[in-house]
């Protein structure tokens, strides 16, 4: 009856795992250890710092992501920049029309020429901005995936 009795009481709760965690190991680290360990755990992602722990230990595939704020920034302010150098030669194209379709020959030209010396410190300015982009990506961006 006994045997009886503990089937009846063990029917409630969880179910039993079917590969329980049974065995547990302890080590200690040193402060800077422990910095570098909770470092890498934060830029893993992971919720869990033991399964973070033994992923490490056993060679599990692991993922992490560094996100360069800065390289994100100034992405974005190159791109707004773009989209306003854009939207300038727009501007340029229908002042030019209404200066042949408003004003004579001689006035629309000189006009034009003011706006041409405008238009050349654009260009150079323009310049500078890419060959800073690209002095930007091959010291910073480029490096990072090599790594």
């Amino acid at each position: 009856m006994d045997g009886k009795d503990n089937l009846k009481r063990n029917k409630g709760g969880r179910k039993p795992k079917l590969n329980p965690s049974t065995h547990r190991h302890v080590f200690r680290l040193n402060d800077e250890e422990n910095a570098r360990l909770l470092s890498l755990f934060e830029s893993s992602g992971m919720h869990n710092k033991a399964k973070f722990i033994v992923s490490m230990l056993l060679e599990r595939e692991m993922k992490t992501v560094k996100i360069d704020l800065q390289a994100i920034e100034y992405h974005t302010q190159l791109t707004k920049f773009f989209s306003l150098f854009r939207s300038i030669g727009v501007n340029y194209n229908q002042v030019v029309k209404i200066l042949y379709r408003n004003f004579s020959e001689k006035k629309a030209a000189a006009y034009l020429y003011r706006l041409e010396k405008q238009t050349i410190e654009m260009a150079a300015l323009c310049k500078n901005i890419i060959e800073l982009t690209q002095e930007f990506e091959s010291k910073y961006l480029i490096n990072e995936t090599k790594k």
